[in-house]
C-alpha cells in the first residue's frame, strides 16, 4: 500500500526546524565550553566559521585549543582572527598565551607590546607583557651566561697554551713537540743567548724568569673582564640581531613591530618606508592608524621629500585615504598639530619642487594642517 504525504504538514515540519546559522552555532560553542566540553565547542565553532567566518568566532576556537593544550591550533586560530580584525585585543590575548606555550617567546613580546598599545588600561595584557618580558629576559641571560662561560673557557685553553710555551719540556714532551711542530720550534728561535739564559736539553734558549714576567704583566694590563662584562656583550649583541631583523609590513601590526624594532635607527625606518608601495597604505593600516604613527610616518616622507618629492607626496596622498583620517587629525594634540604645521613650513613648502609638487602639498596641506597657517609658519616660510 502507498505511503501519501501530506506536503503542507511536511513543509510546516520543515520551517519549525530552525536552520543552523553561524551566531547560534557560536553560542551553542560558548554553552559547550562553559561545561567544559571543549570537542563539542570546537565543533560547533568550527560550523560557525564554515558558515560565516568571524573574528570572535576564530578567537573563541583558539581558546578552547589552549585549554586542551592544542598551541599550534589556537596560534593559528588566533592569527585568521586578526587578519579579520587586527585590532581585537582578544586575540593577541590568546596568541601571546599560545605562543608562549610553543616557546616563541620573542613573537609572544611582540604581541604583548602591540596588544598594550591598543589597550594600555587593560591589566590582563599588561600581566602578560610583564610576565613575557620576563621570560625573555631570563632566556637572554642563560643564552649570554653559556656565550660568557665558553669565551671565559677559550681565553683559559689559550693561557694553557702559553704557559706550556713558556717553560722547558721534559724529554717526552720535547720529543712530541719535536715531532709534531718542529715548525713552531724553529719559529721559537734555536738560538745561543748570552747572560740570565737557560737552555732546555733541546738547546733552545729560554729566559725563564724574563718571559714569567712579560706574561704577569700582560695579564695585569687592561682591565680584567668579567662574567658580567662578557654576558652584557653577548645580550647587546643578541638584541642587535633582533633588532635589525624586520621585514616590510603587510598590516598595521606588522608595520608596529618593524616599526618598534628599528625606532632607534631613523634610516632604516626611511628605508622600511620606502620598501611599502605608497597605494598599499591603505589596505595596510584600515582603521588602525594611530596619531603617533602617523606623526612618525610624516616625519620620516620629510627626509625622503629632500630626495624623492615624488615618493614623499604619493605618501602623504595615500595616508590621507586611510579609514578615519580626518578624525585623526582632529583628535590631534595641540603638539602635533604644531610639529605638523613646522613640517609643512620647513621643508614640503620650503624646498624648492616641481610646481605640480608644490601644487599637491598645498592641496594635501589643508588635510594635515588643520585651521590652516598660523602666525609662526609663516616666519617660518620667511
Amino acid at each position: 500500500m502507498a505511503v501519501r504525504y501530506n506536503h503542507k504538514n511536511y513543509s510546516s515540519y520543515l520551517n519549525d526546524e530552525p536552520m543552523p546559522d553561524a551566531a547560534s552555532e557560536k553560542e551553542q560553542g560558548n554553552e559547550y565550553f562553559k561545561q567544559k566540553k571543549f570537542a563539542e565547542a570546537i565543533e560547533c565553532y568550527s560550523r560557525s566559521i564554515a558558515l560565516s567566518p568571524t573574528a570572535v568566532a576564530f578567537a573563541n576556537r583558539a581558546m578552547t585549543y589552549l585549554k586542551l593544550r592544542r598551541f599550534e591550533e589556537a596560534e593559528n586560530d588566533c592569527t585568521e582572527a586578526l587578519n579579520l580584525d587586527d585590532r581585537y585585543v582578544k586575540a593577541y590575548s590568546r596568541r601571546i598565551t599560545a605562543r608562549k606555550g610553543l616557546g616563541k617567546l620573542k613573537e609572544a613580546m611582540d604581541d604583548a607590546e602591540f596588544a598594550v598599545s591598543v589597550d594600555a588600561n587593560n591589566p590582563e595584557l599588561r600581566k602578560q607583557y610583564s610576565e613575557i618580558k620576563a621570560l625573555l629576559m631570563e632566556k637572554m641571560a642563560k643564552k649570554s651566561s653559556v656565550l660568557a662561560k665558553h669565551t671565559i673557557s677559550e681565553f683559559d685553553k689559550a693561557g694553557d697554551k702559553k704557559d706550556m710555551s713558556s717553560h722547558p719540556l721534559s724529554d717526552p714532551q720535547k720529543d712530541s713537540f719535536m715531532e709534531v711542530d718542529s715548525s713552531v720550534r724553529a719559529a721559537a728561535g734555536i738560538r745561543e743567548c748570552s747572560g740570565g739564559v737557560s737552555k732546555g736539553a733541546s738547546g733552545v734558549g729560554l729566559k725563564d724568569n724574563n718571559m714569567q714576567q712579560s706574561r704577569d704583566a700582560k695579564q695585569k694590563s687592561g682591565p680584567e673582564i668579567s662574567v658580567q662584562d662578557l654576558a652584557s656583550r653577548a645580550a647587546s649583541r643578541y638584541m642587535s640581531s633582533t633588532v635589525k631583523s624586520v621585514k616590510t609590513p603587510k598590516t598595521a601590526y606588522d608595520f608596529e613591530v618593524s616599526w618598534r624594532a628599528i625606532s632607534d635607527d631613523p634610516a632604516q625606518q626611511i628605508q622600511l618606508l620606502k620598501s611599502i608601495p605608497p597605494a598599499s597604505l591603505p589596505e595596510i593600516f584600515k582603521n588602525a592608524l594611530s596619531s603617533a604613527f602617523l606623526i612618525d610616518i610624516v616625519k620620516c616622507t620629510a627626509s625622503i621629500f629632500r630626495d624623492d618629492a615624488e615618493l614623499a607626496v604619493s605618501i602623504l596622498d595615500n595616508l590621507v585615504k586611510v579609514s578615519r583620517f580626518d578624525l585623526i587629525i582632529m583628535c590631534l594634540s595641540p603638539m602635533h598639530k604644531s610639529e605638523l604645521r613646522k613640517i609643512w613650513a620647513q621643508t614640503f613648502l620650503a624646498e624648492t619642487a616641481s610646481t605640480d609638487k608644490v601644487e599637491a602639498l598645498r592641496r594635501l596641506q589643508s588635510k594635515y594642517v588643520e585651521g590652516g597657517w598660523h602666525q609662526e609658519d609663516m616666519l617660518a616660510l620667511s
